[in-house]
C-alpha cells in the first residue's frame, strides 16, 4: 500500500525553482531586492548540498564521538545565534544561554531518543541529529524572542518578574500557535515527509505527537532557564534594544 521513498531526479528538482524564478523576476520589477533573494537562494542550495554530504559522512562513519562532536557545535552555535537580536552580550550571557539549552534541549533529547524511541545503537545518526538539530533550533528561537522581550520590558521600566512573564509568553506564542494548528491548518514537516516516503499516516502521527512534544518542552524549559538565569543581569539589560 505505501511505496518506498522517490528519489527526485535533478531535471525535476530544477522544475521546483519555477515559482522561485517568478518571485525574483516580481522582486526584480519591482525594484525589491531581488539580488539579496538570489544570495539567499544560492546561500540555501550551498548549505544544503554541504550539510548533505557531511550528514553521509556521519551517517556511514556511525561513531559516537562524532555524533557527539556534531551536537556539540550545534549546541555552541545555537546558543550565539539565540543572542543575536540583543545589543547586551558577553561571556556571561553566552554560558546562560548554552546552559540553557542544555538543560531544556539535551535532557529532552536524551528523553525522546533514550526513552520514548530507545534508538539502538543510543547513538544512531539518522536519528540523533534530525531530532537534535529541531530541539536545539527551537529552544534557540525561543530563547531568542525571550531576551529581545525581556530587554525591550526592562527598557520600559517594567520590574524582572514583569519583564520575565511578559518575555516567556511572547517566546512561546509560535509554539502554541502551532499546537493548535496542527492538522487543521498544517500537516508538519516531518509527518509531510514521512507520508511523502510512504509512511502509514497514523505511524506518522504518533512520530509528529513525539516532535510536538519535545519541541514545546525542549523551547518551553530553555527559555524558562535563560530568564531565571538573567535575573543577576537584571540591570545590564536596560539599555537599547538591538533589532537585526
Amino acid at each position: 500500500m505505501f511505496a518506498a521513498v522517490q528519489i527526485i531526479p535533478l531535471t525535476d528538482l530544477a522544475i521546483a525553482f519555477l515559482p522561485v524564478a517568478v518571485v525574483v523576476l516580481i522582486l526584480y520589477r519591482w525594484s525589491l531586492g531581488s539580488g539579496f533573494a538570489i544570495y539567499a537562494l544560492a546561500r540555501m542550495l550551498l548549505q544544503l548540498l554541504a550539510i548533505g554530504y557531511v550528514l553521509t559522512y556521519i551517517f556511514e562513519a556511525d561513531q559516537p564521538w562524532i555524533v557527539l562532536a556534531a551536537l556539540t557545535m550545534m549546541l555552541g552555535t545555537a546558543s550565539w545565534i539565540a543572542l543575536r537580536p540583543l545589543n547586551v552580550k558577553g561571556r556571561s550571557l553566552y554560558g546562560k544561554a548554552l546552559v540553557s539549552i542544555v538543560l531544556g534541549g539535551v535532557s529532552t533529547l536524551l528523553l525522546v531518543t533514550q526513552v520514548v524511541l530507545k534508538i539502538d545503537p543510543w547513538f544512531a545518526p539518522p536519528k540523533m541529529i534530525p531530532l537534535a538539530g529541531m530541539i536545539f533550533a527551537t529552544a534557540m528561537n525561543t530563547i531568542s524572542i525571550a531576551a529581545e522581550r525581556f530587554q525591550a520590558e526592562k527598557q520600559g521600566g517594567a520590574a524582572y518578574t514583569d519583564a520575565r512573564a511578559t518575555a516567556i509568553r511572547a517566546a512561546i506564542i509560535p509554539l502554541v500557535n502551532s499546537l493548535l494548528a496542527v492538522g487543521l491548518v498544517s500537516l508538519p514537516g516531518m509527518m509531510t515527509g514521512q507520508i511523502l516516503s510512504g509512511v502509514d499516516p497514523l505511524i506518522a502521527a504518533r512520530y509528529q505527537i513525539v516532535v510536538m512534544c519535545m519541541i514545546f518542552g525542549s523551547s518551553g524549559i530553555s527559555s524558562a532557564c535563560f530568564l531565571t538565569l538573567l535575573r543577576p543581569l537584571d540591570e545590564e539589560f536596560t539599555g537599547d534594544v538591538e533589532v537585526q
